[in-house]
């Protein structure tokens, strides 16, 4: 049976979390608004303001929640996960307070599945803690994220790998302490058992942060770009950088694409919940030619089918979060998909119709809405273009499903009348009886 319930201890603990991260944490989002702010261990007084924070949620043992018990998280499962993530995606800082910032969250699954433990000591305690930030480093500037058309490689030389090559979109690159690569070790296998994945500490010599590239919101002007365009000259690192084995690079990149791309959607529904009561707001607040605007009917739509496309949406990440947490490993693959192809289309539209209610303001940067809705497009990209996702749905989709047996669909009306008829020949011969039965 399906259930997104929770018991009444956790409850208190998403209202307590709703709370703070309202009073507590969406003052962080004005206070140090570029995308770069929350990585940026360096300021000092951003530092000051979070560390309190941090504390505050450990104390109530919602920290690092992504995590199981075996790294520090209370090991919650996906359901009340998403529960809480929703209430995460309100702020944009959130994520680093609460421990789930991404691509920590990922990059510490990796060390935790595959590093040695050295490397966890080094790396993955202090991530785990909040006190380094990292970076994933894979997509290609001739490839995006088509991991069959990498180029950067990775060659042995005796007790050493030695990296070389372009990363593109490589985001917080200035920022971390490590770097997790992808390179192709093996060219002449098959595609997806042609790269391998390493750590790379941040200071080793040779690589080099070509520029660091500003998105939508972010003004290169100021240098505020946060995805790193990198140059890897004959990077060196020690034989037990590898993450996992020769050719399982893709294998490694697969364990953790998975959550991020569902817990992005968990926060989606948070920003589009705090977007849609804005919206809801504005209409009960404004007036124009004469009335209000909830009473125009045109603005009457508009919140009818964002509640409807939120509500959709929130039902399709928890029933994906209940199916992770009670069905066999890789059950949750189709819906997994099917979230992150909905994340941005359901962000836009919301956002868009919240922008158009509030008119000019909404245009500006007195308002968040303009930002959110710049960041729909990176959304539709992160993780693995939407459209890659849309062919994977399709496909297990259609793997339920076969062909007709003949000329005809087999709903085909004539021959599904006839075998009608014959199954029921002795009643409807029957002159005892009156009706009528088609001919």
């Amino acid at each position: 049976m399906l259930d997104f319930s929770v018991e009444p201890e956790f409850q208190a603990k998403l209202d307590w979390a709703a709370a703070f991260v309202r009073e507590e944490v969406e003052p962080l989002d004005l206070l140090f608004p570029h995308g770069g702010d929350p990585y940026d261990t360096r300021n000092e007084k951003s530092r000051a303001i979070l560390r309190p924070l941090q504390d505050q949620v450990r104390a109530q043992g919602l920290w690092a929640c992504h995590l199981g018990p075996e790294l520090g998280g209370p090991g919650y499962g996906q359901v009340k996960l998403a529960l809480l993530n929703e209430i995460l995606g309100r702020s944009y800082w959130a994520p680093t307070v609460f421990g789930t910032a991404a691509p920590d969250t990922g990059n510490a699954e990796i060390l935790a599945m595959f590093g040695t433990e050295e490397q966890k000591r080094r790396y993955l305690q202090p991530l785990l803690d909040g006190d380094i930030v990292s970076t994933f480093s894979m997509t290609e500037p001739q490839a995006g994220a088509d991991p069959k058309e990498f180029v950067c490689g990775a060659r042995r030389d005796g007790d050493e790998w030695v990296i070389d090559g372009e990363k593109w979109f490589s985001s917080n690159a200035r920022y971390a302490a490590f770097l997790i690569v992808m390179a192709v070790t093996d060219p002449d296998a098959p595609p997806h058992a042609r790269m391998s994945m390493f750590v790379v500490p941040a200071d080793t010599p040779g690589i080099e942060i070509k520029r660091n590239v500003g998105a939508m919101d972010e003004r290169e002007s100021l240098d505020e770009g946060i995805h790193a365009y990198i140059r890897y000259h004959q990077v060196r690192v020690p034989l037990d950088a590898m993450l996992g084995g020769p050719g399982e690079g893709f294998k490694v990149a697969q364990a953790r694409l998975g959550g991020g791309r569902v817990h992005h959607a968990m926060r989606t529904v948070g920003k589009c919940t705090r977007a849609f009561d804005m919206m809801c707001e504005r209409a009960l607040s404004r007036r124009t030619q004469g009335t209000l605007l909830a009473e125009k009917q045109a603005a009457q739509q508009f919140i009818a089918d964002s509640w409807l496309e939120l509500q959709q949406f929130r039902l399709l990440v928890l029933h994906t979060a209940w199916t992770i947490d009670t069905q066999p490993h890789g059950a949750a693959r189709t819906q997994i998909a099917m979230c992150k192809v909905a994340t941005a289309k359901v962000l836009h539209d919301i956002i868009q119709r919240a922008v158009h209610l509030h008119g000019s303001l909404g245009t500006t940067g007195e308002l968040p809405l303009a930002k959110w809705w710049m960041a729909a497009p990176n959304l539709a990209l992160a993780d693995g273009p939407t459209e890659v996702h849309r062919t994977t749905i399709a496909k297990q989709v259609l793997r339920g499903h076969r062909p007709a047996e003949g000329l005809f669909p087999s709903e085909h009306i004539p021959p599904k009348l006839e075998a009608a008829r014959k199954r029921y020949a002795h009643i409807i011969a029957d002159d005892s009886l009156t009706g009528r039965v088609e001919a």
